[in-house]
This record gives structure tokens, C-alpha cells and sequence, in this order.
């Protein structure tokens, strides 16, 4: 074999090695079916007066279902819509190699206690679930609350479990 067919043989394996590499990244944990999903409210913690307003822990039932082209989303498919009807709908995650991630802007609803009416303040949130070896996902829900009396932060634990 010829130098030339040797970097000719040595480049194209390299370029199928490298086109491989993104495929599978993009590919990742498919996020398919039914899953519990768990918000861990009882240990969130952060700078708001949220944070620190005692919730209990709570979650649903819902259905994803994957679809991958240059990246993949996972998409709610069905399932209980969220008590608050700023947060978008469908919600979608996008796979970045790692996890999967839902970022958002919507209101959040600030409670100060039961004498007083509630007020909606501007927040961004991103929600991100790493697979586990076992099949869950772990991670957290961090929420930038922009203005009012629950201004600061609030990151709480999250978790999805395959379900029956």
C-alpha cells in the first residue's frame, strides 16, 4: 500500500470514527414511556423567602416520548397539566449529551402567607434529569425568581422512576 492510500485509509476512518461520535451522543438515554416523576419540595433551599416556606414533596405520572434529528427532545405526552398555566406546555427536553434539560420563563407564584394575596413574579427555571444506572433520573429544578417579595432563587431535588 502507497503512503497516499495509507493517509487516504487512515482519514476516512477517521471521519466515520468522528461522523459516529455525535450520533450516538445525541442519542443518549431515550426518554420513552412512563415515569414517576418526584419533586423533593421538603429539601429545596435557596435565597428566596420560597425556599424556606415549608412544602411537601410532590409528584405525577407522566408519558415522554423521544424524537432525535440534529438533537433529541422528549416530549410530555400525557400526564396531569401543572397547577400553574404559565409554565409552557408541551414540555420538552432537550438531550445534551449528559441530560436532559427543560428551560423556561413563566410566573411564579409567590405565597406570603394566608392574610395576603398572592403575586405573581417573573422566573426562569431549568429543569435537568441525568440517567442513572438503574434507569431513573436524578436531578434538580432551579428556579431565578426576578422581582417581589420571593425574589432570590430556589433549587429543589427532582427524580423520575420508571412506572408500571
Amino acid at each position: 500500500m502507497t503512503v497516499r492510500r495509507v493517509c487516504i485509509a487512515v482519514t476516512l476512518a477517521l471521519v466515520a470514527c468522528l461522523c459516529s461520535v455525535p450520533m450516538a451522543a445525541a442519542a443518549g438515554q431515550p426518554l420513552n414511556g412512563r415515569y414517576q416523576v418526584v419533586s423533593y419540595a421538603s429539601q429545596k433551599n435557596g435565597t428566596s423567602l420560597a425556599a424556606r416556606q415549608a412544602e411537601p414533596d410532590f409528584g405525577a405520572v407522566y408519558t415522554f416520548s423521544t424524537a432525535c434529528g440534529s438533537v433529541c427532545v422528549a416530549t410530555v405526552i400525557d400526564g396531569p397539566a401543572p397547577s400553574n398555566p404559565t409554565i409552557p406546555q408541551p414540555q420538552r427536553y432537550t438531550w445534551d449529551g449528559t441530560k436532559w434539560t427543560f428551560s423556561y420563563d413563566w410566573q411564579w407564584e409567590c405565597f406570603r402567607g394566608d392574610a395576603y394575596p398572592r403575586v405573581y413574579s417573573p422566573a426562569t427555571s431549568w429543569v435537568t434529569y441525568t440517567p442513572q444506572p438503574d434507569g431513573s433520573l436524578r436531578g434538580n429544578w432551579y428556579t431565578d425568581i426576578l422581582s417581589d417579595a420571593c425574589r432570590g432563587n430556589v433549587l429543589m431535588p427532582v427524580a423520575a422512576f420508571p412506572a408500571p
